[in-house]
């Protein structure tokens, strides 16, 4: 598994504006079948932990406000 260098470079992202892991949400968390996403501590907002995605999309269509957002590559579509 590699981990994420950069948090734009990755295929899961998060409105951290609309993330309300501060609050105690963590569905897409709890979701995400390979485990990659997490809450940042510091921050109180989800990330993608690690650059694996099977673009699935239950923590997109399970967020509550609609925070996360999966590029699916072209070639998947």
């Amino acid at each position: 598994m590699t981990y994420a260098t950069q948090r734009t470079s990755v295929p899961v992202k998060v409105d951290e504006d609309k993330c309300i892991a501060q609050k105690g949400c963590t569905v897409c968390v709890d979701v995400c079948p390979l485990d990659v996403l997490a809450i940042d501590m510091v921050k109180g907002k989800a990330f993608m932990k690690y650059d694996e995605c099977w673009y699935c999309l239950p923590c997109e269509t399970d967020c509550p406000t609609g925070a996360v957002h999966v590029d699916i590559p072209y070639l998947l579509r």
